[in-house]
């Protein structure tokens, strides 16, 4: 996420380490280089020179405390006016209304029948509501279906008319539905196009019109960069949107539309979609994302997600295991779940500070886990509760059904012995030794 715009306001940072006291002269160095790395971002030319102009106003004559460096009050400055580029402080999602009436808006490819999947499960499990799905797409066959395997696969109705050609029916119909059978948030998923075109704005300006929705939404991928702003504003000056959908944040995005999209529309980013998974859906904290930007992790959205899988009984259960010397395969692979349930191993690590820096070249799977799964899957119920009966033969059977070698299986079993150990030594700690050694074992290759 934003690799390279990091890598180069880094860069462009580091013209003021040595510094004693920040001059016009190192500030002017340094802005230029922060301008010209936005712009590579593909920032709007006037958001990249207003937004240096103002940092530059606030460098000039201040004082440098005695415990920071020039470089340091800099970063700074740097991430205060990202953050308030970015729109400040959090922006919730409304939920008011008895149903609350969700539209989705945006163009074809942006990612929007998927995410009003996700938004439904995270009101789900997340607010618990009871969204009910709808699909107003009448031109596309195939995001009628996507949705109806959206919702089975997060256990979410999806109220569809089959043969109906008027978007402004099913949706009227869809709340009288939601109403009757006791569903507290309606998402309607509209129709996108390839692009902006009149047809398609006076359709969905009149779905609007029609169901009066708590919240309208443009979702809008990030990876298109400033075709992604200009969008924004045309669906803007039609719909008035209440807030914006960031997509494909995972992929190789320049970060030019999470950087600028509010500062041309005047609309807080809401959520943002970081993964394919339906679990895979943050909200948009401008502060947070400023300092994953300048490469300072994010361990106040880490922490969140790691608590939001922790599991008190499960957690107690585990260290009465640990005590009884029962720990085994089983309650590894438990936990395992629980990691991947976080996010991708390469979002994960983004958080942590320094991490993303270090780690730059380094490829990261996004299941770092599966050839250890793949070798516990391939044991026996017995062996996974007593590994200590594994021997020679198991094992050579163990590689062979896992695609793995001896070599890894026998590793396995060695770190698996050497953390069952540790974990009884320091029974207090087990979930953050547990953790540690995870952290070792998913570095395994074939």
């Amino acid at each position: 996420m934003f690799d390279n715009l990091s890598e180069k306001l880094d860069k462009a940072l580091h013209i003021l380490k040595g510094h004693g006291k920040i001059t016009e002269v190192n500030v002017a160095d340094t802005l230029k280089e922060v301008r010209r790395a936005l712009l590579d971002a593909d920032v709007n030319f006037k958001i990249a020179k207003d937004f240096t102009t103002k940092v530059k106003e606030k460098a000039i004559g201040e004082n440098v405390l005695t415990t920071l460096q020039p470089g340091q009050l800099m970063v700074k400055l740097v991430k205060d006016e990202l953050t308030e580029l970015m729109g400040g402080d959090v922006s919730g999602i409304n939920l008011s209304g008895n149903p609350t009436i969700i539209l989705m808006s945006g163009l074809q490819g942006s990612g929007k029948t998927t995410f009003s999947g996700k938004l439904a499960n995270y009101l789900k499990t997340k607010k618990n509501k009871k969204p009910l799905l709808v699909a107003c797409d009448i031109y596309r066959p195939a995001a009628i279906n996507q949705l109806h395997v959206v919702g089975e696969q997060i256990g979410v109705e999806v109220y569809s008319e089959e043969g109906n050609k008027n978007a402004v029916e099913i949706a009227q119909n869809a709340i009288k539905h939601a109403k009757a059978n006791g569903f507290n948030v309606v998402i309607v998923d509209t129709a996108g196009r390839l692009a902006i075109d009149e047809e398609m704005m006076n359709e969905i300006a009149n779905v609007h019109k029609a169901i009066e929705p708590n919240e309208t939404l443009f979702v809008v991928d990030s990876m298109t960069g400033q075709d992604a702003v200009n969008t924004a504003k045309a669906f803007n000056d039609r719909l008035d949107f209440d807030g914006v959908i960031l997509t494909k944040l995972d992929g190789d995005t320049r970060g030019g539309a999470a950087i600028s999209i509010k500062s041309v529309v005047n609309k807080p980013i809401k959520f943002i979609g970081t993964g394919e998974k339906m679990e895979a859906i943050d909200v948009f904290y401008p502060s947070r994302m400023a300092d994953r930007i300048l490469g300072m992790g994010d361990v106040v959205s880490l922490v969140e997600r790691a608590q939001e899988q922790y599991d008190e009984e499960e957690a107690r259960k585990l260290q009465k295991k640990i005590a009884k010397n029962e720990f085994g395969f089983d309650d590894f692979l438990a936990q395992i779940q629980q990691v991947k349930k976080m996010g991708n191993m390469k979002d994960l690590v983004g958080m942590i500070p320094g991490a993303g820096k270090a780690l730059k070249d380094v490829e990261i799977e996004d299941d770092a886990f599966k050839h250890i799964e793949a070798i516990i899957y391939s044991m026996t119920p017995g062996e996974r509760s007593k590994p200590a009966t594994i021997d020679v033969k198991r094992k050579n059977r163990i590689a062979k059904g896992s695609g793995t070698s001896i070599q890894q299986v026998n590793q396995l079993l060695k770190q698996f012995d050497q953390m069952s150990k540790m974990m009884k030594m320091m029974q207090g700690g087990a979930g953050k030794n547990l953790m540690r050694m995870m952290g070792g074992m998913k570095g395994m290759r074939p």
